[in-house]
């Protein structure tokens, strides 16, 4: 359940062009971030600058019309859209006298939002520990400020504000916890590779309409908002294809353009879904006019997974808005609307003829000399019969298809 408040906290949003990307897109990303943590953007400011002040970020003259404006509006808090150092946090907070928050600061707020599952939530206080550890004397200033606002959820004030050593005990803690569920996790995608199990995960920017495309095909009834980071927990459900088979398809956080490198490090488990699935659905907004650079995010990040050379179906939801295609459809391009259904019958169709092969069923004969290999089917596919005879055992099994030359002068 999410926190509601009676009345939204206000925010006023800055970004220092620097012309490392485009600044107007970045904030306006930036405000629907803000919005799904619950705040009110009332306000901009940006400076063109060569580099940022490493010691407030923004210039001194900026800042000093922001902190008027801060001074003479209700604004509870102003939002960078950069990462903050934390002596950048500590004398902007000086400086503004108001809650300062940068993008992680937000992003993590959402997260901590919306983790449901009990390792959600351990990776959500993972990430907000070792990201505040060393802020902890800037921060210090926002909690007392905001209470149990945008920004603080999490841990809360008494253990940031308790000794590093405890902080640091707990990350340990956290760890360990998270390695032991990333071994249970590993050994489940073991055996779905075993009983010839085969997954196919939506990933995405966020808010492209994954979640309504789960609860499409499958009825799942995932929680679907207009909303960045409605999905966090990754959540799984069955799907037949046209032609009977059965696949897993799994629905994966999302993702934003810039997101910072030890975010995609605390939330690797969720994403790991992704990276050793057997086919992936990269799915965008097509009628955002930003769609190929939610392509390209997503395809950096599985790069980054060393997820790039999975079979790929790119997704274009909501066609349904547009009078045309901006792309050509291929065999691995199909473009959807989640919300009506249209176009997720040939979707499936592609869905299907692009799904690698990873096993084949045989029946072969194999000699008593070569039992290693018996041992070997059975340990990476699945024995349906087996019968020992004079000249060996014969099997009826699917076979791992990186044993199948291996296997071929046995097969009858």
């Amino acid at each position: 359940m999410y926190e509601t408040q009676q009345k939204p906290q206000t925010a006023l949003l800055v970004g220092v062009d620097t012309g490392d990307y485009d600044i107007d897109r970045s904030l306006e990303e930036l405000e629907e971030l803000a919005r799904s943590a619950g705040a009110e953007v009332v306000g901009k400011a940006t400076q063109k600058r060569p580099n940022f002040d490493p010691a407030t970020c923004i210039g001194s003259g900026r800042l000093a019309q922001i902190g008027e404006f801060v001074s003479n509006g209700e604004i509870d808090m102003v939002i960078f859209d950069h990462e903050l150092s934390p002596a950048q946090l500590r004398n902007l907070e000086d400086c503004l006298e108001c809650a300062v928050l940068d993008r992680t600061m937000l992003i993590l707020d959402i997260f901590a939002q919306r983790a449901t599952s009990n390792e959600g939530r351990l990776q959500v206080e993972l990430a907000q520990l070792k990201y505040r550890l060393p802020r902890l004397a800037g921060i210090g200033k926002s909690m007392s400020r905001l209470g149990g606002g945008i920004g603080t959820r999490g841990p809360g004030e008494t253990k940031l504000e308790s000794d590093k050593r405890h902080i640091r005990r707990r990350i340990e803690m956290l760890n360990e916890e998270l390695e032991e569920m990333k071994q249970r996790r590993q050994r489940l995608r073991e055996r779905r590779k075993k009983d010839d199990f085969t997954t196919v995960a939506i990933v995405g920017y966020t808010n492209v309409g994954k979640s309504t495309l789960l609860n499409k095909l499958t009825d799942s009834g995932v929680l679907a908002e207009d909303k960045l980071f409605a999905t966090l927990d990754p959540t799984a459900r069955a799907l037949t294809l046209p032609s009977g088979k059965t696949v897993m398809l799994v629905d994966t956080v999302g993702l934003v353009s810039r997101l910072p490198h030890h975010l995609v490090e605390a939330f690797k488990s969720t994403l790991e879904e992704a990276a050793n699935a057997d086919l992936l659905l990269n799915v965008c907004d097509v009628s955002s006019p930003d769609f190929d650079q939610q392509l390209e995010v997503t395809k950096g990040l599985l790069k980054d997974l060393k997820a790039d050379n999975i079979p790929t179906v790119t997704v274009l939801n909501k066609c349904d808005k547009l009078p045309e295609m901006p792309l050509v459809l291929d065999s691995r391009t199909a473009a959807i609307s989640a919300k009506t259904g249209e176009g997720l019958e040939e979707m499936l169709v592609k869905i299907e003829k692009n799904l690698p092969e990873t096993h084949r069923k045989a029946t072969m004969l194999i000699p008593y000399s070569h039992t290693a290999l018996v041992a070997e089917i059975r340990s990476t596919g699945k024995v349906m019969e087996e019968e020992f005879t004079e000249k060996g055992t014969r099997l009826t099994a699917l076979i791992d298809m990186k044993l199948l030359h291996k296997v071929e002068q046995f097969i009858e």
